[in-house]
């Protein structure tokens, strides 16, 4: 079967899906472009900032779209290129799309506070304060993963660190020529593009060379410095520019696969039983953020919803941005399922160059097609997914610091100890915490425990919602239904990696995950006790 057609599908199935059920998704929520958002009658210059549409488009998915859309598919291909396709298309669209664009209404409809902030005033403060110390809990994973993941690519591909940090420097600059010189967006977006190529060439001419500990203390230093940094300095500038990097990794992917259009060699289902697990409920965790991802509802409502300048714009960027995930990771699983059997399994190991070698190779040789030698193809879309993965660490970075000030600061704010809600103190617990996560254990070992957190951090959220539109009464089935899959997934996966933890004598992450599955719990319980109040 030629691999296109997987890209047709699924391309048609998301156009067909944002315009239809996007403005379903828009009635439902009473979407209205007068209503004011919070970064205009907030605005502070630092986190609630207006940003245009495709600048706000390009921050947002280039923080949703680290390595999990590309890893997730490529490790997920062990059962079968069907089952994995299938769970992209119908999560994308009915499960993450719904959960992005959920979210960021929510965030805005609730003075650009996380979604804790709704939970407090649907379910309780206990419910709220139990939610916080759950999504900081999974941000450290989320920043102890990714610090693994961006150390290890510098190591493997050195013109990936050089190109990294000269994106960062790039981004000093585009933000200080359209927030201070008023540089127009599209002459900024122009030099900023040459900017970004010079960059990747400069990275491949002059590659930097480190030890991995040298980059793990590097990578957490920067998230530092980029976490009390004014977004519109850093964040926002740099991962709109990133974006392109993707855009461009992406549109050369998918016309090389148009052009090549390599055969599927790979069996539709190798079976319910594999050297990972069972289908249900190892699938839907591992394919993570291909789907859906808890990681998004903490960057919509974390940092997008703060630079939202109008309501209708969630549907562009929550929606719209899910859906283009969901191409990324269904080109992800296409490098993957091109591959005989055999060779997939010697290629996903640390020995065959792994996930990120997979998809850096098949990107690859889909783009030596168009002209472009293989070897510039093979290191461009090594670079796009490192540049990628540092955008999600450092923005995971961020939401924990917001979700750090605002769990401590009730509690300290009229004490002597108020200083430790600041937002240089709040970085700094964060960023120690998810250093010691770091070292405690393998990226094999970390990862399926942040798939499990991640989606059940997705479930969460959707209960928020689902209560939340519960107590306006209004018709929630299409929140509903999701969030009692993903639960139904999730607590069960986790219940499987504490027991595997702990036969293995890795206590610290199986401590990790009881606590994750008790907050979670303790969290529905309040939930259900609210809706009884009414």
């Amino acid at each position: 079967m030629p691999a296109s057609i997987l890209i047709v599908a699924s391309i048609l199935i998301f156009l067909i899906g944002y315009i239809w059920y996007g403005r379903f998704l828009v009635r439902k929520f009473d979407i209205d472009p007068s209503r004011q958002t919070p970064a205009h009658s907030k605005e502070d210059g630092v986190d609630y900032v207006p940003a245009k549409p495709p600048v706000l488009l390009g921050h947002h998915f280039a923080s949703i779209a680290g390595a999990g859309p590309i890893l997730g598919p490529i490790y997920a291909a062990v059962f079968g290129w069907v089952p994995v396709f299938l769970w992209i298309v119908i999560g994308s669209l009915f499960f993450g799309g719904v959960h992005d664009f959920a979210s960021i209404v929510a965030s805005i409809r609730h003075g650009g506070k996380s979604v804790g902030e709704v939970i407090e005033e649907y379910i309780g403060k206990n419910g709220k304060q139990v939610f916080l110390i759950f999504t900081w809990f999974m941000l450290i994973l989320v920043v102890a993963v990714f610090a693994r993941a961006v150390g290890s690519t510098f190591v493997k591909e050195p013109a990936a660190a050089t190109s990294s940090f000269l994106f960062i420097l790039l981004a000093l600059l585009f933000g200080q020529a359209v927030y201070r010189l008023r540089t127009p967006l599209g002459l900024a977006s122009a030099i900023g593009f040459v900017g970004l190529l010079g960059s990747v060439a400069l990275g491949v001419r002059f590659p930097l060379m480190l030890s991995y500990e040298m980059w793990l203390g590097i990578l957490f230093v920067y998230v530092f410095a980029s976490s009390v940094t004014p977004v519109w300095a850093l964040l926002q500038p740099r991962d709109y520019l990133n974006a392109f990097l993707l855009y461009m990794v992406m549109i050369g992917g998918v016309v090389g696969i148009f052009v090549k259009n390599p055969i599927i060699h790979f069996p539709k289902m190798t079976g319910f039983q594999t050297d990972l697990g069972t289908l249900f409920p190892v699938l839907f965790v591992t394919v993570a953020c291909g789907a859906i991802s808890g990681f998004h509802s903490l960057v919509g409502s974390g940092t997008t919803s703060k630079q939202l300048n109008k309501e209708t714009d969630a549907k562009l960027i929550g929606l719209g941005g899910m859906l283009i995930e969901g191409v990324l990771a269904v080109m992800a699983l296409i490098t993957a399922i091109t591959l005989v059997q055999s060779d997939y399994r010697i290629a996903v190991t640390t020995e065959g160059g792994g996930p990120i070698g997979v998809f850096a190779s098949g990107v690859g040789s889909f783009i030596a097609v168009l002209g472009i030698p293989e070897k510039i193809g093979v290191t461009f879309a090594a670079l796009a997914i490192s540049a990628f993965a540092l955008t999600s660490l450092d923005t995971a970075t961020r939401l924990g610091r917001f979700v750090f000030q605002e769990y401590t600061e009730p509690y300290l704010k009229s004490t002597k100890l108020q200083w430790i809600s600041n937002r240089y103190v709040g970085t700094l617990i964060t960023v120690v915490a998810a250093g010691v996560l770091t070292f405690s254990g393998t990226g094999t070992a970390l990862w399926p425990l942040f798939g499990s957190a991640n989606q059940l951090l997705a479930a969460l959220v959707l209960l928020a919602i689902t209560v939340w539109l519960a107590k306006l009464k209004k018709k929630r089935g299409f929140v509903f239904y999701p969030m009692l899959f993903m639960f139904a997934v999730t607590l069960t996966a986790l219940v499987l990696l504490v027991i595997q933890n702990i036969s293995k004598g890795n206590y610290l992450l199986a401590g990790f995950g009881l606590v994750l599955f008790g907050v979670a719990v303790s969290l529905v319980i309040e939930a259900v006790r609210s809706l009884r109040r009414g």
